[in-house]
């Protein structure tokens, strides 16, 4: 019986020596866990960077020009699509991003654009891309003015007013010129720096303003008490992100201020539609009604008809303004308008209400 435990012993002393040959020897001083493999580098996607917030406006702080310096805001969000407003102190520029099948994209592009009005679903060419995936070190591309643009650095620490980011670097190569644009995740732009010719302008993000409107100042127009005279009034409008600009207008003419002052819309009326054309005319239909609670002799439906035309006209910044009832041409008791003839707008003898 002895025998046998002994020959069991050892059969059990032999399995253990033969599971520990298999292991590393252990080092003093080390314990025997097993090492952790390194952890892998995900790939970053467009929608990481691509992060703008409604109600936000981007404050970007410029050297070199004077109109390095710049805000952002976003007009409308809409799916992958967004409307960005830039103003440098010098010009408001509108643009349209679309993020989409690994491209981002600027759909549509507008300077001198001073009104508000929803273009995600206007596109111009040429379409120019931003970023394309996928986004790493040597992506490249050409634009539609035969510029170069690559994607040259995945990890470039960028010191900002708001902290540091760890960017992702996109190279524009033009023949005598250069930008380097970096994108922070969950940011987006946070230096753009252009070099031509030995200068050097840049423009970094100095800060983010949550829960702000665009605000815009803008002439209402009406006729004065005596309804012999226009005068107008300077009103601040804001608008938020997807506002819808149409009643933002319908509201400001029946808010009156105070002072002899004529109404100009009645408390139902609607305004069913408010945009500027392609040929550059701005086009407004009521409902109707604007017609049967005007209750207006012809000299005050003229004033109503001229006050709409000029805060319209110099909203939009154009001279004619197309006005319509339920998609008709303007037809009144005093006033017959024929398709396609337009309201001017006319500012002479117009004062300011103070």
């Amino acid at each position: 019986m002895k025998k046998v435990i002994l020959i069991i012993s050892l059969l059990f002393s032999l399995v253990l020596l033969s599971s520990c040959s298999n292991k590393d020897p252990v080092k003093p001083g080390e314990d025997n866990k097993p090492t952790p493999p390194e952890p892998k580098t995900e790939l970053l996607t467009i929608k990481d960077y691509y992060s703008y917030k409604e109600n936000t406006k981007y404050v970007y702080e410029g050297e070199g020009n004077e109109y390095a310096s710049y805000t952002v805001f976003i007009d409308y969000k809409s799916g992958n699509r967004v409307q960005l407003r830039s103003n440098n102190g010098g010009t408001e520029m509108v643009k349209v991003l679309d993020n989409n099948n690994g491209e981002l994209r600027v759909l549509f592009s507008r300077g001198e654009c001073y009104y508000r009005e929803n273009l995600t679903q206007v596109e111009s060419s040429p379409v120019d891309i931003l970023l394309k995936e996928p986004l790493e070190t040597g992506t490249n591309w050409t634009l539609s003015d035969g510029r170069k643009r690559s994607i040259s650095n995945l990890k470039v620490d960028v010191t900002t007013p708001m902290g540091t980011y760890q960017t992702l670097e996109v190279k524009t190569e033009g023949k005598d010129d250069m930008i380097l644009d970096y994108y922070a995740p969950d940011i987006g732009l946070v230096r753009s720096v252009f070099t031509s010719n030995g200068t050097e302008v840049t423009s970094t993000l100095r800060e983010l303003k949550t829960n702000v409107p665009l605000t815009q100042t803008v002439s209402f127009y009406y006729p004065n008490a005596n309804v012999d005279k226009l005068v107008f009034v300077n009103k601040q409008l804001s608008f938020k992100t997807n506002d819808i600009t149409k009643i933002i207008f319908e509201n400001a003419f029946k808010d009156l201020p105070q002072g002899n002052i004529a109404k100009v819309l009645g408390p139902n009326v609607k305004i069913k539609s408010l945009y500027l054309n392609k040929d550059n005319r701005a086009y407004i239909d009521f409902s109707k009604e604007l017609l049967s609670e005007m209750n207006a002799g012809s000299g005050y439906e003229n004033l109503i008809l001229q006050s709409i035309t000029n805060t319209i006209g110099t909203y939009y910044g154009v001279n004619m303004v197309y006005l319509t009832i339920e998609g008709n041409p303007y037809v009144s008791g005093h006033i017959e308008m024929k398709k396609g003839e337009f309201f001017t707008v006319n500012l002479a003898n117009s004062v300011e209400l103070k």
